[in-house]
């Protein structure tokens, strides 16, 4: 059987930490919560729970953004498959005993990349603007770097451990959100085999994001990778 390693992303998590920990736990082999700047009790219930739990350890890391979160818990890892999930587990838990499954008896998947807008998908309480700004980044995504996947950035995805730290060699620094529609792009660029998998997945609405900032960021980044892909051949 294939070993898991879970990453868990957080940054002010006390009201959800352990309520997902303990979800996840039984399905997964490691758990690494990597923090990147919380101010409130995140981590001491990390701590308590790294106490509580073999398989589960904790890191702080000095610098803010998923992106920098998640390459460090690719780097601290040790199973064979390494992924995350959103932490207010926004995709449905479901999905991540089937992603385990398909890894086992499918050698030939590399890559698992959650979709809220695949055709099966079952997306709910999505807010109108969030669903407006998703889906134009989606049309740029493919207009201008010709994005294959049906969603960039849903917040499931599973990638063989090999695999994943391919691409963050061939990566940017970035340590923000769009790190992790880069490392899918790259993905696509190279070959790597992707399964679009479609979601059961729920709106947060406590949600932190900074839509207007968000969405010019990505623009800045969309120009950057265009340069690198088309321009530079850099993939």
């Amino acid at each position: 059987m294939i070993t898991i390693s879970l990453c868990m992303i957080v940054k002010n998590e006390e009201r959800v930490l352990k309520r997902c920990l303990d979800s996840v736990r039984d399905l997964v082999d490691e758990i690494i919560i990597v923090d990147n700047g919380s101010e409130d009790e995140t981590p001491q219930i990390a701590e308590m729970l790294c106490q509580k739990y073999e398989k589960v350890r904790y890191e702080r890391i000095n610098v803010r953004g998923v992106g920098a979160a998640f390459r460090r818990g690719v780097e601290l890892s040790h199973g064979d498959v390494v992924g995350y999930m959103d932490i207010d587990l926004s995709t449905n838990i479901k999905h991540l005993g089937e992603a385990i499954h398909l890894f086992e008896i499918q050698p030939q998947i590399e890559y698992i990349n959650g979709s809220r807008f695949a055709r099966e998908s079952d997306t709910k309480g999505r807010k109108w603007y969030r669903r407006i700004t998703s889906q134009g980044l989606l049309i740029l995504l493919k207009l201008f770097l010709r994005m294959k996947s049906t969603d960039a950035i849903c917040g499931f995805t599973f990638v063989r451990r090999q695999t994943a730290l391919s691409l963050i060699e061939g990566c940017s620094q970035d340590n923000g959100w769009f790190y992790m529609i880069e490392f899918l792009l790259r993905a696509e660029k190279r070959g790597v085999k992707i399964l679009d998998y479609p979601v059961e997945w729920q709106e947060d609405y406590n949600t932190t994001v900074k839509v207007f900032k968000t969405i010019c960021n990505y623009l800045v980044q969309i120009a950057r990778l265009f340069n690198e892909f088309y321009i530079k051949k850099h993939i």
